[in-house]
């Protein structure tokens, strides 16, 4: 499969208040590339709790770009990309709310919640947090960091596609029941209110 897996860490409960960005890129099941960045926030304050789970400070974001002046350098690994992230309504969320600061327009792409396909996957699993998955996949890391945290929801979706043997979107969400949901200039539409739709239409097909 393709894919890009999204992490964000915040400076606050504020969705705006991205303070740093970790990706990774799958080309046919390999992960090819890893990037991450800090970002400096609009509002200089961070919630202490927030702080403590991250440990990134506005010392430490003070003099790095902001999402806008990032944004050219990683569109191109959202446009027309499946995007994934554990618990995506959140970073999808952030991601929206960074555009909306700067009034960028929503680039076009589709999204998926590594929460929901670990419960499609492992249902025997008592609860679906990253830490959780990552101990049963044997994999080591540094919780809250936003790259370590998006290599984490990329092996799971590859891991999820050995055990369901689909290697290709289309047949992975069939074998799965998921949707996509979708991102664009024009709005979003979460992958329950995708799914919804997607039955309606085939509802007036027939």
């Amino acid at each position: 499969m393709n894919f890009v897996s999204l992490d964000f860490e915040t400076a606050s409960r504020e969705r705006g208040s991205a303070c740093a960005i970790g990706l990774v890129h799958v080309v046919n099941d390999e992960i090819v590339e890893e990037k991450y960045a800090l970002i400096r926030p609009r509002d200089p304050y961070f919630d202490p709790f927030c702080q403590h789970v991250h440990g990134i400070s506005w010392d430490d974001v003070k003099n790095e770009p902001t999402f806008a002046e990032l944004w050219p350098d990683w569109v191109g690994y959202f446009q027309g990309q499946l995007v994934v992230a554990h618990n995506a309504s959140f970073d999808i969320s952030v991601l929206r709310h960074a555009l909306d600061q700067y009034a960028i327009p929503y680039p076009t792409m589709e999204y998926n919640c590594t929460v929901s396909i670990a419960k499609k996957t492992w249902p025997e699993f008592y609860n679906y947090k990253l830490n959780t998955i990552a101990h049963y996949l044997d994999l080591t890391f540094d919780h809250h960091h936003a790259l370590e945290d998006a290599r984490v929801a990329a092996n799971i979706i590859l891991k999820a596609s050995e055990i369901h043997n689909a290697f290709e979107e289309e047949e992975f969400l069939q074998k799965i029941n998921l949707t996509n949901g979708v991102l664009s200039p024009g709005g979003y539409l979460t992958p329950g209110m995708n799914k919804k739709r997607m039955k309606s239409l085939n509802k007036k097909a027939k």
